[in-house]
């Protein structure tokens, strides 16, 4: 047993941005492609949850 087997592991990274893709295979590229759409699927309802709670805020604090 090591001393560092406490620390977490770094994840692996699937995709990183302005990567050179001409080594990947079309299924790879196939695969990424769906990762970042959800991603983004996933970043754009955490940005309406903010919206939505912001106009919350917004509709409480703007009582006339």
């Amino acid at each position: 047993m090591g001393i560092f087997d406490d620390e977490p592991t770094k994840r692996a990274v699937i995709h990183e941005i302005g990567q050179d893709l001409s080594l990947l295979s079309v299924a790879d590229l196939d695969e990424r492609i769906g990762l970042l759409r959800d991603e983004i699927t996933r970043l754009e309802a955490e940005r309406a949850a903010k919206d939505a709670t912001r106009n919350s805020a917004e509709a409480l604090f703007s009582r006339p």
